[in-house]
């Protein structure tokens, strides 16, 4: 009787192990569609390429944890198919780096680069020295372009260049910081704590790139350790509270920005470096930190009339605009966010080469084709400016040689902008194409 029981016992837990696994397996069947399913979407799409940084999964260490999937602030950026994670929308993917810390077995690491498309970086040592010794590069230019990595990539460099600096070689400046973005500032504020006699150059105003954004847009970020301030925890913040916590940084440490300040040229001389501006001042220093962000100077469009006044390459103050016929020209994420803002007191056209947004964040993808259904903004995909003239815009379509005439009063462009590359070579640094390799990795 009692072997009897026991056998039914065993036979009850193997039939209920069975059905847990086969519900399991159904399971793991289904999530595997569902992602096939957006992976397919994603290659219609053009969004299954990579933009900048994303997540490459190694399928032998991953355990299907789901914490990368948990901590990504994007949409579907990675997916389970297979039991194992993978890559679904590599283009919403912005370098956040979440999925790199959260994976608890290091199987994530961030790539840059695909075979097809290359991206052209300064080479660099693990320390952030470029091939000129004493010249360092943080931030975007080298890679990483999300603030919470900028502000560490800052810190970190100025670290190895304190080491480094000769209290006999004599020059203006131990160190010269060029750029105040995220990376520029920790760097200044590093320098000031290493007790560095620093200059931070920015060709804008403070924030660098950041600082041309719209008064209200979003900022999106997460907790950081600002040198000499200390932890701050943010998540969506705006431009303008991010200025001023940047502001109350440098102002609590004596550190002041010289804006305005586009330099022209990093010439190594007898030991030191002299750097020049355009402007026509001229410094030197022992060591240099480039922290300048990859969109360089704005790219133009080369079109009759584009230097007219009423054309510009960034909005600034989008509320006091109202009642004027607006043309957007681009399609990325500056370009919808720009129309979005300006839409509510004026009357907004963007114009796309391409025939769809497929390189946008998925909110505002979400809110874009809202605005578009409901009336709020007029696109004209597959479209190309022709001219400007005082009153109107000319342009024509991709498949049309007939050119068609919108009214317009102000021009917003944003097609990106010409990487400094040409700066960095004249300054003698090597620069390398990327065809899809990691430049973060777990030890």
């Amino acid at each position: 009787m009692n072997q009897l029981f026991e056998f039914a016992t065993y036979g009850f837990v193997i039939l209920l192990v069975f059905i847990v696994l086969l519900i399991y397996i159904k399971k793991q069947r289904r999530e595997s569609k569902e992602v096939d399913a957006k992976i397919r979407i994603a290659k219609e799409d053009g969004k299954h390429e990579p933009v900048s940084l994303y997540p490459v999964v190694d399928p032998n260490r991953c355990i299907k944890s789901g914490a990368c999937i948990e901590v990504c602030p994007e949409h579907d950026v990675l997916g389970i198919r297979n039991g194992k994670a993978t890559i679904i929308n590599a283009s919403h993917c912005i370098g956040h780096g979440a999925c790199f810390r959260a994976c608890p077995v290091e199987a994530i690491s961030l790539w840059i680069g695909t075979e097809k498309r290359g991206v052209d970086l300064p080479e660099l040592s693990p320390n952030f020295e470029t091939s000129v010794k004493g010249i360092y590069v943080a931030g975007e230019l080298g890679g990483m372009g999300l603030i919470k990595n900028a502000v560490s990539q800052g810190k970190e460099a100025v670290d190895n260049i304190a080491k480094t600096i000769s209290k006999s070689t004599k020059a203006d400046y131990d160190l010269i910081v060029v750029g105040a973005g995220p990376a520029g500032i920790s760097a200044a504020l590093t320098a000031k704590k290493h007790n560095l006699k620093t200059l931070t150059l920015e060709q804008d105003t403070l924030g660098g790139a950041i600082s041309t954004f719209p008064r209200m847009k979003i900022v999106m970020t997460s907790p950081m350790d600002l040198p000499l301030f200390g932890k701050v925890k943010l998540h969506e913040t705006s431009k303008t509270e991010l200025l001023d916590l940047w502001n109350n940084a440098l102002s609590k440490n004596s550190i002041t920005i010289k804006e305005n300040s586009k330099v022209e040229s990093i010439t190594p001389h007898e030991g030191i470096f002299k750097i020049e501006t355009i402007e026509g001042e001229t410094y030197s220093c022992k060591a240099v930190l480039i922290a300048v962000g990859r969109r360089g100077t704005p790219r133009k469009l080369n079109v009759e009339g584009e230097n007219s006044e009423k054309v510009a390459y960034r909005l600034l103050e989008p509320e006091e605009i109202k009642g004027k016929h607006i043309l957007v020209v681009g399609g990325g994420d500056s370009a919808v966010e720009s129309a979005l803002l300006l839409a509510a007191n004026n009357h907004v056209t963007i114009s796309y080469r391409n025939n769809a947004f497929n390189r946008i964040k998925v909110k505002n993808n979400d809110k874009i084709n809202a605005a578009i259904k409901s009336g709020l903004i007029d696109v004209k995909f597959n479209s190309n400016i022709v001219s400007i003239t005082t009153d109107s815009v000319s342009y024509k379509t991709n498949d049309s040689e007939n050119i068609m005439n919108i009214k317009n009063d102000l021009v917003y462009i944003f097609a990106g902008g010409e990487l400094p590359t040409q700066f960095l070579k004249k300054a003698g640094i090597d620069i390398i194409t990327k065809y899809g390799e990691s430049i973060l990795k777990h030890k």
